[in-house]
Protein backbone atom coordinates (compact mmCIF):
# COMPACT_ATOMS: atom_id res chain seq x y z
CA UNK A 1 0.00 0.00 0.00
CA UNK A 2 1.51 3.63 -1.05
CA UNK A 3 2.29 5.65 2.05
CA UNK A 4 2.44 9.55 1.98
CA UNK A 5 3.35 12.39 4.49
CA UNK A 6 0.81 13.68 5.94
CA UNK A 7 -0.10 17.40 8.00
CA UNK A 8 -2.90 17.13 10.25
CA UNK A 9 -1.73 19.64 12.50
CA UNK A 10 0.15 23.00 11.80
CA UNK A 11 3.75 22.75 13.32
CA UNK A 12 7.36 21.42 13.24
CA UNK A 13 8.50 18.58 11.27
CA UNK A 14 7.76 16.11 13.79
CA UNK A 15 4.06 17.33 13.56
CA UNK A 16 4.08 15.16 10.29
CA UNK A 17 2.70 11.68 10.44
CA UNK A 18 3.75 8.76 7.78
CA UNK A 19 0.45 7.01 6.98
CA UNK A 20 -0.80 4.44 4.43
CA UNK A 21 -3.68 5.18 1.65
CA UNK A 22 -5.55 3.60 -0.72
CA UNK A 23 -4.99 4.74 -4.47
CA UNK A 24 -7.19 6.19 -6.13
CA UNK A 25 -8.81 5.59 -10.07
CA UNK A 26 -7.61 7.56 -12.52
CA UNK A 27 -10.35 10.11 -13.98
CA UNK A 28 -10.01 11.10 -17.96
CA UNK A 29 -6.97 13.13 -18.58
CA UNK A 30 -5.24 11.99 -15.23
CA UNK A 31 -1.38 10.12 -14.94
CA UNK A 32 -0.37 7.81 -11.93
CA UNK A 33 3.29 8.92 -10.78
CA UNK A 34 5.32 6.35 -9.30
CA UNK A 35 7.48 8.34 -7.34
CA UNK A 36 11.27 7.52 -6.76
CA UNK A 37 12.49 10.67 -5.01
CA UNK A 38 10.86 13.98 -3.75
CA UNK A 39 13.15 17.57 -2.91
CA UNK A 40 12.46 19.25 0.46
CA UNK A 41 12.37 22.77 0.30
CA UNK A 42 12.07 25.30 2.92
CA UNK A 43 8.87 26.22 1.44
CA UNK A 44 7.53 22.65 2.49
CA UNK A 45 8.42 23.89 5.94
CA UNK A 46 6.72 26.85 6.31
CA UNK A 47 3.85 25.17 4.40
CA UNK A 48 3.77 22.61 7.54
CA UNK A 49 3.63 25.15 10.26
CA UNK A 50 1.22 27.79 8.59
CA UNK A 51 3.47 30.40 8.05
CA UNK A 52 3.74 30.33 4.15
CA UNK A 53 1.66 32.23 1.78
CA UNK A 54 0.25 29.26 0.77
CA UNK A 55 -2.63 28.02 2.92
CA UNK A 56 -3.85 24.24 2.21
CA UNK A 57 -6.23 22.81 3.86
CA UNK A 58 -5.77 20.09 6.41
CA UNK A 59 -5.25 17.37 5.97
CA UNK A 60 -2.69 17.81 3.53
CA UNK A 61 0.77 16.33 2.43
CA UNK A 62 3.92 18.67 1.81
CA UNK A 63 6.16 18.46 -0.94
CA UNK A 64 6.54 20.77 -4.26
CA UNK A 65 8.56 18.74 -6.47
CA UNK A 66 9.02 15.02 -7.10
CA UNK A 67 10.21 12.69 -9.66
CA UNK A 68 9.61 9.37 -10.64
CA UNK A 69 7.96 6.66 -13.31
CA UNK A 70 4.55 6.92 -15.21
CA UNK A 71 2.97 3.31 -14.16
CA UNK A 72 -0.64 4.26 -15.43
CA UNK A 73 -2.29 7.02 -18.07
CA UNK A 74 -6.28 7.75 -18.90
CA UNK A 75 -6.08 9.31 -22.32
CA UNK A 76 -3.43 11.93 -21.43
CA UNK A 77 -2.13 13.28 -24.62
CA UNK A 78 1.49 13.33 -24.58
CA UNK A 79 2.29 11.05 -21.83
CA UNK A 80 3.16 7.16 -21.72
CA UNK A 81 3.49 4.76 -19.02
CA UNK A 82 7.28 4.23 -18.56
CA UNK A 83 8.44 8.00 -19.12
CA UNK A 84 11.10 9.24 -16.64
CA UNK A 85 9.72 12.41 -15.02
CA UNK A 86 9.85 15.41 -12.90
CA UNK A 87 6.39 16.21 -11.14
CA UNK A 88 5.56 20.08 -9.91
CA UNK A 89 2.95 20.21 -7.66
CA UNK A 90 1.39 22.88 -5.18
CA UNK A 91 1.90 20.52 -2.72
CA UNK A 92 1.80 16.65 -2.11
CA UNK A 93 5.02 15.31 -3.27
CA UNK A 94 6.09 13.60 -0.21
CA UNK A 95 4.45 10.26 -1.23
CA UNK A 96 4.98 6.45 -3.18
CA UNK A 97 2.60 7.80 -5.69
CA UNK A 98 0.79 10.86 -7.26
CA UNK A 99 -1.96 11.58 -9.93
CA UNK A 100 -1.44 14.27 -11.53
CA UNK A 101 -1.93 15.92 -14.99
CA UNK A 102 0.40 16.32 -17.82
CA UNK A 103 0.34 19.86 -17.21
CA UNK A 104 2.42 19.13 -13.96
CA UNK A 105 5.15 16.93 -15.99
CA UNK A 106 8.59 17.80 -17.22
CA UNK A 107 11.02 15.30 -18.55
CA UNK A 108 13.30 14.27 -16.44
CA UNK A 109 17.02 15.05 -18.12
CA UNK A 110 19.10 12.58 -19.31
CA UNK A 111 22.12 13.44 -17.15
CA UNK A 112 19.83 13.31 -13.78
CA UNK A 113 19.11 10.56 -11.53
CA UNK A 114 15.59 10.48 -9.66
CA UNK A 115 16.54 12.85 -6.62
CA UNK A 116 18.45 15.36 -8.96
CA UNK A 117 15.27 15.26 -10.91
CA UNK A 118 13.20 16.04 -7.63
CA UNK A 119 15.34 19.27 -6.34
CA UNK A 120 15.82 20.70 -10.18
CA UNK A 121 12.78 22.71 -11.06
CA UNK A 122 12.38 24.54 -7.70
CA UNK A 123 15.97 26.20 -6.58
CA UNK A 124 16.87 26.27 -10.42
CA UNK A 125 13.49 28.00 -11.96
CA UNK A 126 14.06 30.24 -9.33
CA UNK A 127 17.38 31.05 -10.07
CA UNK A 128 16.80 31.66 -13.82
CA UNK A 129 13.54 33.63 -12.65
CA UNK A 130 15.30 36.00 -10.21
CA UNK A 131 17.94 36.25 -12.68
CA UNK A 132 17.10 36.36 -16.23
CA UNK A 133 13.52 37.70 -15.84
CA UNK A 134 13.98 40.10 -12.42
CA UNK A 135 17.25 40.52 -12.34
CA UNK A 136 18.31 40.80 -16.02
CA UNK A 137 21.84 40.05 -15.42
CA UNK A 138 24.50 41.15 -17.87
CA UNK A 139 27.29 39.40 -18.54
CA UNK A 140 30.41 41.53 -16.84
CA UNK A 141 28.10 42.46 -13.59
CA UNK A 142 29.21 41.16 -10.26
CA UNK A 143 26.51 39.42 -8.55
CA UNK A 144 26.37 38.54 -5.31
CA UNK A 145 25.08 35.40 -3.94
CA UNK A 146 24.03 34.64 -0.30
CA UNK A 147 23.48 31.23 1.17
CA UNK A 148 25.36 30.05 -1.62
CA UNK A 149 25.78 26.60 -0.02
CA UNK A 150 21.63 26.29 0.02
CA UNK A 151 19.99 24.91 -3.28
CA UNK A 152 18.62 27.99 -4.36
CA UNK A 153 22.10 29.87 -4.15
CA UNK A 154 24.16 26.81 -5.80
CA UNK A 155 22.24 27.11 -8.30
CA UNK A 156 22.36 30.93 -8.84
CA UNK A 157 26.23 30.44 -8.90
CA UNK A 158 26.01 28.05 -11.26
CA UNK A 159 22.94 29.98 -13.67
CA UNK A 160 25.10 33.46 -12.79
CA UNK A 161 28.04 32.45 -14.23
CA UNK A 162 25.98 30.98 -17.79
CA UNK A 163 24.78 34.32 -17.97
CA UNK A 164 28.01 35.68 -17.83
CA UNK A 165 28.35 37.66 -14.49
CA UNK A 166 31.41 37.72 -11.61
CA UNK A 167 30.18 35.46 -9.05
CA UNK A 168 31.10 36.52 -5.25
CA UNK A 169 29.56 33.59 -3.19
CA UNK A 170 28.65 34.17 0.70
CA UNK A 171 28.11 30.99 3.23
CA UNK A 172 28.61 30.41 6.73
CA UNK A 173 31.03 27.08 5.49
CA UNK A 174 34.35 26.07 4.16
CA UNK A 175 32.79 23.34 3.38
CA UNK A 176 29.69 25.49 1.37
CA UNK A 177 32.17 27.71 -0.05
CA UNK A 178 34.48 24.91 -1.71
CA UNK A 179 31.39 23.10 -3.57
CA UNK A 180 29.93 26.65 -4.23
CA UNK A 181 33.73 27.08 -6.31
CA UNK A 182 33.05 23.61 -7.52
CA UNK A 183 30.28 25.44 -9.71
CA UNK A 184 31.78 28.16 -10.96
CA UNK A 185 31.74 30.82 -7.93
CA UNK A 186 34.84 33.88 -8.40
CA UNK A 187 35.08 35.26 -5.13
CA UNK A 188 34.23 33.24 -1.71
CA UNK A 189 32.90 35.30 1.11
CA UNK A 190 33.20 33.48 4.64
CA UNK A 191 30.23 34.69 6.97
CA UNK A 192 31.91 35.49 10.43
CA UNK A 193 35.48 36.07 8.80
CA UNK A 194 34.75 39.83 8.09
CA UNK A 195 31.49 41.67 7.46
CA UNK A 196 30.85 40.60 3.87
CA UNK A 197 29.87 43.97 3.07
CA UNK A 198 33.78 45.01 3.09
CA UNK A 199 34.78 41.74 1.12
CA UNK A 200 32.34 42.56 -1.67
CA UNK A 201 33.90 46.28 -1.63
CA UNK A 202 37.51 44.87 -1.47
CA UNK A 203 36.62 42.38 -4.49
CA UNK A 204 34.99 44.93 -6.74
CA UNK A 205 37.41 47.86 -5.33
CA UNK A 206 34.86 49.96 -3.87
CA UNK A 207 32.03 49.30 -6.29
CA UNK A 208 30.27 47.01 -5.33
CA UNK A 209 27.26 44.39 -6.47
CA UNK A 210 25.21 45.17 -9.54
CA UNK A 211 22.81 42.26 -8.58
CA UNK A 212 21.97 40.82 -4.85
CA UNK A 213 20.51 37.41 -4.91
CA UNK A 214 18.89 37.31 -1.28
CA UNK A 215 17.55 34.01 0.15
CA UNK A 216 17.93 34.89 2.96
CA UNK A 217 17.05 38.47 4.57
CA UNK A 218 17.43 39.57 7.95
CA UNK A 219 20.23 41.70 9.11
CA UNK A 220 22.16 39.88 5.20
CA UNK A 221 19.78 41.85 3.60
CA UNK A 222 20.12 45.29 5.31
CA UNK A 223 23.48 44.87 5.28
CA UNK A 224 23.85 43.84 1.53
CA UNK A 225 22.13 47.66 0.25
CA UNK A 226 25.43 49.25 1.87
CA UNK A 227 27.64 47.20 -0.93
CA UNK A 228 25.73 47.33 -3.85
CA UNK A 229 26.81 49.60 -7.19
CA UNK A 230 24.85 52.35 -8.89
CA UNK A 231 21.51 50.80 -10.80
CA UNK A 232 21.51 47.42 -8.44
CA UNK A 233 19.17 45.16 -8.37
CA UNK A 234 18.40 44.01 -4.78
CA UNK A 235 16.28 40.09 -5.81
CA UNK A 236 14.21 39.39 -2.34
CA UNK A 237 14.27 35.58 -3.03
CA UNK A 238 13.18 34.16 0.83
CA UNK A 239 13.27 34.83 4.28
CA UNK A 240 15.41 31.84 6.28
CA UNK A 241 17.09 34.85 8.47
CA UNK A 242 14.02 36.52 8.82
CA UNK A 243 12.06 39.49 6.96
CA UNK A 244 15.12 42.50 6.48
CA UNK A 245 14.14 46.36 6.76
CA UNK A 246 15.12 48.32 3.60
CA UNK A 247 16.66 51.81 4.08
CA UNK A 248 15.29 53.83 1.87
CA UNK A 249 17.68 56.51 1.57
CA UNK A 250 20.20 54.50 0.58
CA UNK A 251 18.63 52.89 -2.37
CA UNK A 252 17.39 56.16 -3.52
CA UNK A 253 21.34 57.06 -3.43
CA UNK A 254 22.18 54.03 -5.80
CA UNK A 255 19.62 54.59 -8.12
CA UNK A 256 18.54 51.01 -6.99
CA UNK A 257 15.58 48.41 -7.07
CA UNK A 258 14.47 45.84 -5.04
CA UNK A 259 12.51 43.01 -6.70
CA UNK A 260 10.28 39.96 -5.11
CA UNK A 261 11.17 36.98 -6.48
CA UNK A 262 8.15 34.22 -6.94
CA UNK A 263 8.60 31.92 -9.84
CA UNK A 264 5.84 29.44 -9.37
CA UNK A 265 3.38 32.17 -8.89
CA UNK A 266 4.45 34.32 -12.09
CA UNK A 267 4.46 30.97 -14.48
CA UNK A 268 0.79 30.29 -12.53
CA UNK A 269 0.11 34.72 -14.02
CA UNK A 270 2.20 34.20 -17.13
CA UNK A 271 2.19 30.43 -18.57
CA UNK A 272 4.58 31.34 -21.48
CA UNK A 273 7.49 32.83 -18.55
CA UNK A 274 7.49 28.89 -17.31
CA UNK A 275 7.89 27.35 -21.01
CA UNK A 276 10.92 29.06 -21.79
CA UNK A 277 12.18 28.74 -18.60
CA UNK A 278 12.01 24.91 -18.22
CA UNK A 279 13.24 24.85 -22.03
CA UNK A 280 15.92 26.44 -21.55
CA UNK A 281 16.89 24.41 -17.83
CA UNK A 282 16.48 21.36 -19.79
CA UNK A 283 19.17 22.39 -22.69
CA UNK A 284 21.85 23.12 -19.71
CA UNK A 285 21.09 20.06 -17.67
CA UNK A 286 21.61 18.20 -21.01
CA UNK A 287 25.26 19.83 -22.02
CA UNK A 288 25.65 19.75 -18.43
CA UNK A 289 26.18 22.77 -17.16
CA UNK A 290 24.00 22.59 -14.40
CA UNK A 291 22.79 20.35 -11.91
CA UNK A 292 21.42 19.63 -8.32
CA UNK A 293 24.38 19.32 -5.54
CA UNK A 294 22.40 16.33 -3.17
CA UNK A 295 24.24 16.49 -0.15
CA UNK A 296 21.46 14.20 1.79
CA UNK A 297 19.42 10.87 -0.07
CA UNK A 298 17.20 9.50 2.64
CA UNK A 299 14.32 7.08 3.17
CA UNK A 300 10.83 8.85 3.05
CA UNK A 301 10.24 7.58 6.80
CA UNK A 302 12.89 10.10 7.63
CA UNK A 303 11.34 13.38 6.45
CA UNK A 304 11.42 14.77 9.95
CA UNK A 305 15.33 14.41 10.27
CA UNK A 306 15.42 15.53 6.11
CA UNK A 307 13.26 18.87 6.63
CA UNK A 308 14.91 19.92 9.97
CA UNK A 309 18.48 19.55 8.12
CA UNK A 310 16.85 22.67 6.20
CA UNK A 311 15.90 24.31 9.44
CA UNK A 312 19.46 23.87 11.01
CA UNK A 313 21.51 25.17 7.26
CA UNK A 314 23.05 21.46 7.52
CA UNK A 315 22.29 20.47 4.05
CA UNK A 316 24.93 21.76 0.82
CA UNK A 317 22.62 22.21 -1.51
CA UNK A 318 20.03 20.10 -1.86
CA UNK A 319 17.86 17.17 0.43
CA UNK A 320 16.14 14.10 -1.07
CA UNK A 321 13.67 11.62 -0.10
CA UNK A 322 13.89 8.23 -2.00
CA UNK A 323 11.61 6.06 -1.91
Amino acid sequence: MPRKVVCRELGPPGLLRLENFESVPLAEGQVRLAIRAAGINFPDVLMAAGEYQLKPELPFTPGVESAGDVVEVNNAPGVAVGDRVIAKFRHGGYADEAVVTPSQLTPLPSTFDYAEGATFLAGHGTAYHGLFDRGQVQPGEVLLVHGAGGGVGLAAVEIGKILGATVIAAASSEEKLEVARARGADHLVLYGREPFRDAVKRITDGRGADVVYDPVGGQIFEESVRCIAWGARLLVIGFTGGIGLARTNLLLIKGASVLGVRAGEAVRRNPALGATRIRQLLDWAEQGKIRPNVSHRMPLEDYAVAMQLLVDRKAIGRVALVM
